[in-house]
């Protein structure tokens, strides 16, 4: 199975949260790139943020940009 577009969307957004703290998120606004709008709104269709235009991190969120970080280090090395 390949990764569509709007997947690679989604984990370079994961990626943008910050993970230090649980009391940190973001805030996409409405005039950001198309893709990256609709890309929230399918993270939080899926319960991976808790807001459409992003949000924080869920626990499904947290454990799954975990997963994501060791795959992009993997991938940069």
């Amino acid at each position: 199975m390949s990764l569509t577009n709007e997947m690679v969307s989604e984990f370079n957004l994961l990626l943008k949260f910050p993970t230090t703290s649980l009391m940190q998120g973001l805030k996409i606004h409405h005039d950001a790139e198309p893709a990256v709008v609709d890309a929230a709104k399918r993270l939080f269709e899926k319960g991976i943020v808790t807001l459409p235009d992003g949000g924080y991190l869920t626990d499904l969120g947290h454990d799954l940009i975990e997963h994501a970080q060791v795959v992009q280090s993997a991938l940069a090395s």
